[in-house]
């Protein structure tokens, strides 16, 4: 793909306004998006006025980003960035757009391109000598599956030979493109298999029994007096009433519910626990008795050997025997003073 710039300052008018039935329209537009989120109407306001004047010139992008409060590089970027959105002059009556991605070059792209230079301009976005039509080469138009295609506007064209082309071309030329029937030109069904349906072909012979619901009991029908707000239910105590006969207190303890003497009240659980404390002389810090020297989680004994497994070395074969494998075992040194690791 080329580059994509505004046209030369030459074609470029001096001003842009929306008609007044397109501004009432581009205003309801911009009403549908939440506060603060009005930026998000750019695509549909740039197609509202392609549709209008033809064309997006430097004017339209100015104005549509003074309307939605963005800046001019903002609103620039997203019209130059899709191919929708013709930057300069193009025909009155139709800009064809000629997908040359490979599916459609696989099927004939380039014999539709051979006609638009032949009956529009040899060069791309150029008009014919009388303005009325234009073309170019676009990138994938989204309709893989029946190529070749192009796209006019907002309609696309497509299963084309050259000669079916050819017709199109004629009838826009003369300014008779609403004969032309947009979609596949061969007579499938949107991207349907070509030349027809090929599978459930069998019309199905099930018969669906309607589901009738049954009749509500005699009382439905009488008026329900109001129902009385439902008191709150009280605890109940645990009970075996309805268990399994494979179920017994002893197999499953929940039923028996907490022993009276597991229960203590939280004042006496929280006394126990600070008695205990002071027991054990708990100050607050962490206990290294068995960690002497260690650091978080980074005992003495776990950085031996630099991190490593605990090696192995072999062990003397004995007389007829294989070499074995016995563990070495590294044992941490001593402390200074004589303290025991």
């Amino acid at each position: 793909m080329v580059a994509r710039r505004l046209a030369d300052e030459s074609v470029q008018p001096t001003s842009f306004a929306f008609s007044a039935e397109n501004a009432k329209w581009a205003e309801w537009k911009i009403g549908l998006y939440p506060t603060g989120r009005q930026q998000s109407a750019v695509i549909p306001l740039l197609m509202r006025a392609q549709d209008q004047d033809g064309w997006v010139s430097r004017a339209t992008i100015e104005t549509i980003a003074d309307m939605l409060g963005m800046a001019y590089i903002r609103v620039l970027e997203v019209a130059t960035f899709y191919t929708q959105f013709q930057l300069q002059p193009v025909g009155r009556n139709a800009h064809i757009q000629v997908c040359g991605t490979t599916p459609c070059m696989l099927r004939g792209a380039g014999d539709l391109i051979a006609i638009c230079k032949s009956k529009i301009h040899h060069d791309p976005q150029h008009l014919n000598a009388d303005g009325t039509m234009s073309w170019e080469e676009v990138e994938c138009a989204g309709a893989c599956v029946n190529a070749p295609m192009v796209t006019i506007y907002h309609d696309t064209y497509e299963d084309l030979t050259p000669e079916r082309f050819e017709e199109i071309v004629d009838a826009f030329a003369a300014g008779k493109g609403d004969t032309i029937k947009p979609g596949p030109q061969i007579g499938r069904l949107h991207s349907a298999a070509e030349g027809g349906q090929t599978t459930l072909l069998v019309k199905p012979t099930a018969q669906r029994e309607k589901f009738i619901p049954p009749a509500p009991p005699p009382e439905a029908g009488a008026p329900a007096a109001p129902a009385a707000a439902p008191a709150p239910a009280a605890p109940q105590a645990p009970t075996t009433a309805g268990k399994p006969k494979d179920v017994s207190a002893e197999s499953a303890p929940a039923l028996k519910g907490t022993p009276a003497s597991a229960k203590v009240s939280e004042a006496k659980a929280e006394g126990e626990r600070k008695a205990a404390d002071v027991a054990a002389g708990a100050d607050g810090e962490p206990n290294k008795a068995m960690r002497p020297g260690a650091t978080g989680s980074e005992a003495e004994g776990g950085m031996l050997d630099g991190g490593k497994a605990v090696r192995k070395s072999p062990k003397p074969a004995s007389a007829g025997g294989p070499a074995s494998k016995t563990r070495t075992i590294i044992k941490p040194k001593a402390k200074p003073g004589g303290e025991k690791p």
